[in-house]
């Protein structure tokens, strides 16, 4: 899983002479029918070692033949978009695995390139989720649909409950308020941790989780800064794997990110009615595409069209043309024009959001954009 901390120690490496090649590649299975993904990294590879000086050449010859048999031989493990970061003289090597397609370029720098990581980071939302109990906690992050525990924080010395009650029902009123003086104690700690984790990895959401007489105790306790990002609340055991976590909390994620869609989708057609850099509709999506111009693509889930595609030029429409108006080119039927013009898009550096269900812009015509003009 990304993390801002390992990007902001890649972005302290310091130049030493070395040279980085850092290579991003849309694998989206969609997107690449027949792996086509292949054919881009060996023309991308071509192309660099064609147009580079021999002596940088020399420097990352052995990157990039690591790179092209990474790729040609770990297929299966490919999600929708990969990063691989190398450099061969200071036995670097990095890769990232991403949920969201990345668009195809490839950069020899002297240090490692990671700004579309740090965009996939700002653009999507992060959230932290807190399992807490009386003397410890476990803190996790769920981004893009996956799950990973951050860290763990046990406090020693907090007593134990009484064999009939709970934390905080026990039988004589002096050990209670002794037992509460101390999970308090360890629960101030939480807090504390919990606050950097959220600051440090620019978490907007919270979701917390154990028993209901822990979720209850921290909920009463949280400062008004952290209380402002909980989303909602789960009953688990301390012990539950990062599977089980995930399941519990993804109805709490599933209305947060319905709402959000429900926002987008009420923004786009507002400012395309107003004719406020926003468009809807296949055909003038089309033509902000082909100028370049759409800054977010927002496209209904299983939204299919046919269309045409140009082969020299990559020029897409559908409407019924002989050959391509701008290269003269010959023109292809495709029936799968919605995830060609998805992965232009991305090409051109837009943030593509898949809408799960809305009748709204359904009615509209199932695809729309935010321009950039």
């Amino acid at each position: 899983m990304l993390s801002r901390e390992e990007l902001k120690e890649m972005a302290k490496i310091h130049t030493d002479g070395s040279m980085f090649v850092s290579l991003y590649l849309n694998v989206n299975p969609a997107m690449n029918i027949k792996n086509d993904y292949m054919i881009h990294v060996k023309n991308m590879l071509k192309k660099t070692s064609e147009t580079l000086d021999k002596s940088i050449l020399k420097k990352i010859g052995n990157d990039l033949g690591k790179i092209e048999s990474y790729i040609k031989n770990n297929k299966k493990i490919f999600k929708n978009g990969l990063a691989l970061i190398s450099c061969h003289e200071r036995g670097f090597w990095k890769e990232f695995h991403l949920a969201v397609p990345v668009k195809n370029e490839i950069i020899i720098d002297k240090t490692p390139y990671i700004k579309p990581l740090l965009d996939i980071l700002d653009n999507h939302q992060r959230y932290a989720i807190l399992l807490v109990g009386r003397d410890v906690a476990r803190f996790f992050v769920i981004h893009l649909g996956e799950i990973e525990e951050y860290s763990e924080l046990y406090t020693k010395d907090v007593p134990g409950r009484h064999k009939k009650g709970g934390w905080f029902a026990l039988s004589e009123k002096s050990y209670e308020r002794h037992i509460d003086y101390h999970v308090n104690l360890h629960l101030k700690d939480v807090l504390k941790q919990m606050e950097t984790f959220l600051s440090r990895e620019y978490v907007g959401r919270l979701i917390i989780g154990g028993s209901e007489e822990a979720v209850t105790k921290v909920k009463t306790m949280l400062p008004s800064n952290i209380a402002e990002k909980l989303i909602g609340t789960f009953q688990a055991d301390m012990q539950a794997g990062t599977k089980d976590i995930l399941k519990k909390v993804k109805p709490i994620l599933q209305k947060v990110e319905e709402k959000k869609e429900d926002a987008d989708v009420e923004e786009l057609l507002t400012k395309a009615m107003k004719n406020e850099n926003a468009v809807i509709g296949i055909e003038d999506v089309l033509l902000a595409l082909q100028e370049g111009r759409i800054m977010k693509l927002i496209v209904l889930k299983d939204f299919k069209h046919s269309g045409k595609s140009c082969k020299e030029c990559g020029y897409l429409t559908i409407q019924s043309v002989a050959s391509c108006p701008y290269c003269k080119g010959e023109i292809d039927e495709v029936n799968y024009i919605v995830d060609l013009i998805a992965q232009k898009s991305i090409e051109q550096g837009a943030i593509v959001e898949v809408i799960s269900k809305n009748r709204k812009l359904q009615d509209a015509g199932n695809i729309g954009a935010f321009l950039r003009f």
